[in-house]
């Protein structure tokens, strides 16, 4: 099971201000993502961040959305509500799909003779 997902704090966090958290102008949430991105890390489960989400391969429904929860949990003391953007692929059976869902994208380019 694959699951790309963003995560994200909005409004004041309760009591003021989130832990250790310097006020930016840009309004930048990394302190919270790093958060997450530090549970799906210690989760063992294969993974990648890019700027926009994070992806996650897990070998079943419970195992991937308890990574999911404990992130999306890590994140709320950064605001008074957390956004979650969560999109699956469940396809039983298959393992490895995180990098080969890739691979075999960039085959198709290559075979097609496009850039």
């Amino acid at each position: 099971m694959l699951v790309a997902f963003s995560v994200a704090p909005s409004g004041s966090p309760q009591g003021g201000s989130a832990p250790d958290r310097s006020e930016s102008a840009d309004a930048s949430v990394h302190d919270a993502v790093a958060a997450a991105v530090a549970v799906v890390r210690a989760s063992g489960l294969a993974h990648r961040t890019t700027s926009m989400f994070t992806e996650i391969e897990g070998p079943d429904w419970d195992t991937v959305m308890d990574v999911v929860k404990r992130a999306t949990e890590a994140v709320m003391p950064f605001g008074s509500r957390v956004s979650l953007v969560l999109k699956a692929d469940i396809r039983p059976g298959y393992t490895g799909e995180i990098d080969g869902k890739i691979e075999r994208l960039e085959r198709a380019i290559e075979d097609s003779g496009s850039l």
